[in-house]
């Protein structure tokens, strides 16, 4: 399990860097959505079908509240600290002003807007609460090792993905040379402050540290972070791992007017790997369109690299 998602994530990279044409592009974007929706349903059966799960909801949902919240703080904290010391966010929005770059040179943001409110957006909150409905209703015991299967092949097909968009999206990292590696900055103190968070929030509430730690370094990527830790865990870590980033993106969007006020990299900081897809359009439009830019090269640096923490950090923990 340690080395499977590195070879896919290779295998993934090396599709990637092909000219793929736009056809084939769509039909992978088609299996990657339906392993999501896979993915939801089988995490949602394997929590119908864990008695102890169902019975521990509550606790788990309140634990799951704290690491998501001291996630948040401690990225937020650290982000400062950095804005303060090595990387003032505003000289970087002046640098891309003075240079006429904003998020618009690089996608349109008006139609990722309107993708926010696509149907997949619905279908996997929908896929994960049928899929603990038919696990506890249904299927209450359904053979473990369909569940098993399901569940590693949609990992699988995850991590694939995840490299075929590093290997097909390379072009957004060549800002980070107009911008200064510095930019990188940001993206560590968020990884820091998560790891951080995480640490607190398991030591206080008693949370196993492995748990409380690996979810909130999945930086709002509930998807592959809870699949990953339901598949070396069990799903009572995995269910950890989706509602704690689950939950950091939803307090993210409630929090923004509040952090725009902290400083300017903060609702960067919240939003995390989010960033680069469902929280790009929320963050950008407390930060600005200058800084939109940034929101993303910092999204697309944590997605990227969730998928090789999550093994490392597993590693650790063992």
């Amino acid at each position: 399990m340690t080395w499977m998602p590195f070879l896919c994530l290779a295998a993934g990279f090396f599709i990637g860097t092909r000219s793929l044409a736009e056809r084939t592009l769509k039909r992978l974007d088609g299996i990657i959505n339906i392993a999501l929706v896979v993915l939801m349903l089988t995490i949602g059966m394997n929590i119908g079908t864990n008695p102890s799960v169902m019975l521990n909801l509550h606790s788990i949902g309140l634990n799951c509240l704290a690491i998501s919240l001291c996630a948040i703080a401690f990225s937020v904290l650290f982000t400062v600290i950095a804005e303060k010391t090595v990387l003032p966010v505003e000289k970087l929005r002046d640098k891309l002003s003075a240079e006429n770059i904003n998020i618009n040179s690089e996608i349109d943001i008006s139609q990722e807007e309107k993708d926010k409110n696509s149907l997949l957006i619905w279908i996997m909150p929908i896929s994960i609460v049928a899929g603990v409905l038919l696990g506890y209703l249904v299927m209450p015991h359904a053979p473990l090792f369909i569940l098993d299967y399901l569940l590693f092949g949609s990992l699988v097909i995850l991590y694939v993905s995840v490299g075929i968009s590093l290997g097909s999206n390379r072009k957004v990292f060549r800002y980070i040379r107009i911008l200064g590696f510095r930019v990188v900055y940001i993206s560590i103190a968020i990884f820091l402050g998560s790891i951080a968070g995480g640490f607190t929030a398991g030591t206080i509430f008693h949370v196993p540290l492995h748990t409380s730690v690996m979810s909130a370094s999945g930086m709002s990527y509930y998807s592959l972070t809870g699949a990953y830790m339901t598949r070396v865990y069990g799903i009572e870590a995995g269910t950890y791992g989706f509602v704690v980033n689950v939950m950091r993106e939803f307090f993210t969007v409630l929090l923004l007017p509040l952090l725009i006020r902290i400083s300017t990299g903060s609702p960067i900081a919240g939003g995390a790997a989010g960033n680069m897809d469902t929280m790009l359009v929320p963050v950008t439009k407390f930060v600005g369109v200058e800084l939109g830019l940034v929101t993303l090269i910092t999204g697309a640096i944590l997605t990227f690299a969730v998928p090789f923490i999550l093994p490392v950090l597993y590693g650790l923990f063992l």
